[in-house]
């Protein structure tokens, strides 16, 4: 194979992007609180198999948020950050970071924008997810954020139907 033959693919974060949307038998309110409450969170975030421990969770704009998920195997990742806007019980902004290293750079960083639209006694629930930045070695994690989102979701559902 030539040098013309071969095909270059360049990282590009921004291939990660995701929307996902799911609506939850449950009041709005209800939902929302489930994310901004800390004893709350601990039920849901993570994928299948995950738990997490919350740190900080300061939600307000500028408040700063830090959490430990831990992996079914014992291994912990770190994640943290900061909301942006927060609109009780409409709309939350943040940006969460992961993956730190030695020097205290990020290897993945996402703005997240979470919607809240009230459907009749239930929750319709929009997470945008735009990769910010991302090193390369963490794409493989990238290609699993969506359906890690997903499990978190359904685990929410669990959590806000009780």
């Amino acid at each position: 194979m030539t040098a013309d033959e071969t095909e270059t693919t360049e990282f590009d974060p921004s291939d990660y992007d995701m929307t996902i949307t799911r609506t939850f038998d449950a009041p709005r309110e209800r939902v929302f609180e489930a994310w901004t409450d800390p004893d709350r969170v601990e039920q849901w975030w993570g994928p299948a198999g995950f738990t997490s421990t919350v740190h900080e969770l300061e939600v307000r704009p500028g408040g700063a948020f830090r959490l430990d998920m831990h992996a079914p195997d014992g291994t912990v990742y770190p994640d943290s950050g900061e909301f942006h806007e927060v609109e009780p019980p409409e709309r939350l902004v943040l940006t969460s970071r992961a993956f730190e290293d030695e020097d205290g750079a990020y290897g993945l960083e996402v703005y997240n924008t979470v919607t809240f639209a009230e459907r009749g006694g239930r929750t319709e629930l929009t997470l945008e997810a735009e990769v910010i930045a991302a090193r390369p070695e963490v794409a493989e994690a990238l290609e699993g954020m969506e359906l890690g989102w997903s499990q978190s979701l359904e685990k929410l559902d669990d959590t806000v139907a009780a």
